[in-house]
């Protein structure tokens, strides 16, 4: 009898350890994914050529500090978003939905924009990163997004931009981004598909032609 009872005993065990090593391992992946990395997909165009529909990156939770819910300002930040950070941040207008953009202005900053080229404090911003539509896709969309008079960056605020800046919906239209609404700083793309090439998750022999393999790697700057 006792041979007869000790598998049994031993199966249980076994189970119980794979279970435990599943436990601690989810919960180390909610840590991990609470206090310093999260993964984002790109949604749209907004940010090309810098992010294209399909990429997958991780962004740096934990470079800016936390922001204690219910409170103003963050705790154990390593820096601040700086001009030229690409940051995901809680969407002012609609908080259920993240937002990705370039930082263009930081607090103190005075940002205008004449024909397209934008100025900080005066001087012309080199922007090698900035992408516009065609000649005549932009004549036959041209709106006061090209142009804005001079605005100062309050405190605890930051103005951001698209790198597509004729199809990016951001501060020229709907104002500042709060400090304590950040998310983080995107730094990697861990992965890129194009869906586009056709195909879907029930066509899995395309994948290799939709992956945009020299994408893969690349670190955000």
């Amino acid at each position: 009898m006792p041979l007869m009872t000790a598998a049994p005993a031993g199966k249980k065990g076994k189970a119980r350890e794979y279970f435990e090593a599943f436990g601690v391992a989810l919960v180390i992946a909610l840590i991990v994914r609470t206090l310093f990395f999260q993964a984002f997909k790109i949604p749209s165009g907004s940010m090309e050529n810098t992010l294209l529909v399909g990429d997958h990156i991780f962004v740096n939770k934990f470079i800016y500090g936390y922001h204690v819910p219910f409170t103003r300002g963050r705790i154990l930040e390593f820096t601040t978003p700086k001009r030229g950070d690409i940051i995901v941040f809680v969407f002012p207008e609609d908080p259920s939905k993240d937002f990705i953009k370039r930082v263009i202005g930081v607090p103190g900053d005075v940002v205008e924009i004449r024909r397209k080229t934008v100025y900080v404090d005066g001087i012309a911003l080199k922007e090698p990163y900035v992408h516009y539509a065609d000649k005549a896709e932009a004549d036959s969309f041209q709106r006061p997004r090209d142009d804005m008079a001079p605005i100062r960056v309050p405190p605890g605020k930051l103005f951001v931009m698209g790198d597509n800046r004729d199809r990016s919906y951001d501060s020229r239209y709907w104002g500042f981004v709060d400090m304590d609404e950040v998310i983080g700083k995107a730094f990697i793309i861990y992965f890129s598909i194009d869906w586009n090439k056709g195909g879907g998750w029930s066509d899995l022999w395309l994948w290799p032609e939709m992956v945009r393999w020299d994408r893969i790697g690349r670190i955000l700057h």
